[in-house]
């Protein structure tokens, strides 16, 4: 019975182990041609537990099978890393460096999403008390009960019909040049500041990509239309295809160290992450980061889907996630130095 029982197991754990392997290829494959494909970027963190809980499962009854999982996770290594990290990192020395902070606000709980009429004073004490000198907002409302005074300078854009919603960099620092890519067909946006700190200057994305408008929550998700869902889902990606390429070819025109932050709305195990970043730019989580990163609100498992990634020139002093539940988001707040 428990050798047909492992038999069972092994066969279950040889398909996971494949969708492992194969999810290592997907920050390679352009999701305008594979796009099915790249929806198993989302699955990623699924499948690493799972791999794990049958190494686990090999390992206490001590069978050599053990050996499929974790040569698996071996190899992917780097998709663990950026699932979760062990260990962190904290200077103890901050001088000549700066903060950031990024922050999908969601218009500040407008539609009451969270029972609570406290969200914009409550976000606007976090991010006084964070006091990062350069602050990426997403999703932003010019609601009257926020106040971020302690931004003397401040790059704001709409990118949407109704001009409700928007893109804002918020700096300590003087904007000299400001600018939008202006997405076409879409609320979703990217703009840029070139920013003077100290005898320096840098150029800083603030980041939100096509959204793919899926519910959060396990009940939800399971109601939806898979067909439909898949559909949207694919759209999605092959828009955020073309708005990282813009992106990217903005990027390689700057004169500055570039830094880019804000929601990605994808994981790291996607194509438009790894494009970016490949663009000579580290990941402040990787850096500096520990636990599960997590950025988003939802049912299944830990999901990072807002980075800041910074110029490798950068040295990452710190890096911090937040745990208050002030929108579907958390923020995310880094230190860092050349």
């Amino acid at each position: 019975m428990r050798k047909l029982m492992n038999k069972v197991v092994f066969g279950l754990n040889a398909i996971a182990a494949f969708a492992l392997l194969l999810s290592f290829l997907l920050p390679y494959v352009s999701p305008k041609t594979f796009p099915l494909l790249s929806v198993l970027s989302l699955a990623v963190p699924i499948l690493i537990v799972i791999n794990i809980i049958f190494l686990l499962y090999w390992v206490i009854q001590l069978n050599k099978k053990v050996s499929l999982s974790l040569i698996v996770l071996i190899l992917g290594i780097t998709h663990v890393s950026s699932l979760y990290k062990l260990s962190g990192k904290s200077s103890s020395s901050f001088e000549n460096s700066f903060s950031l902070l990024s922050y999908n606000v969601r218009s500040f709980n407008r539609f009451d999403w969270i029972d609570s009429k406290s969200i914009p004073q409550d976000v606007s004490t976090l991010i006084t008390k964070q006091s990062a000198d350069i602050f990426c907002a997403q999703e932003f409302y010019n609601n009257p009960d926020i106040n971020f005074s302690q931004y003397p300078y401040k790059y704001e854009n709409f990118n949407n019909d109704n001009g409700e919603l928007a893109l804002v960099i918020f700096s300590k620092f003087p904007i000299i040049k400001k600018g939008s890519l202006q997405f076409k067909e879409t609320a979703n946006n990217i703009i840029f500041s070139d920013i003077r700190v100290e005898d320096d200057t840098i150029r800083v994305y603030n980041v939100h990509l096509q959204s793919h408008k899926i519910s959060s929550t396990t009940n939800q998700l399971a109601k939806a239309d898979s067909q439909k869902l898949l559909s949207r889902i694919r759209v999605s990606f092959e828009k955020q295809q073309e708005q990282i390429e813009l992106l990217i070819a903005h990027m390689k025109k700057s004169p500055y160290r570039n830094i880019v932050m804000g929601d990605f709305n994808n994981t790291a195990y996607s194509y438009v992450y790894n494009k970016v970043k490949s663009e000579g730019l580290l990941d402040t989580f990787k850096e500096a980061g520990r636990g599960f990163g997590k950025t988003y609100e939802f049912d299944l498992f830990p999901v990072r889907i807002d980075f800041i990634l910074v110029d490798e020139d950068f040295e990452t002093l710190e890096f911090r996630n937040f745990k208050e539940k002030l929108s579907d988001h958390y923020p995310i707040f880094t230190r860092i130095k050349l």
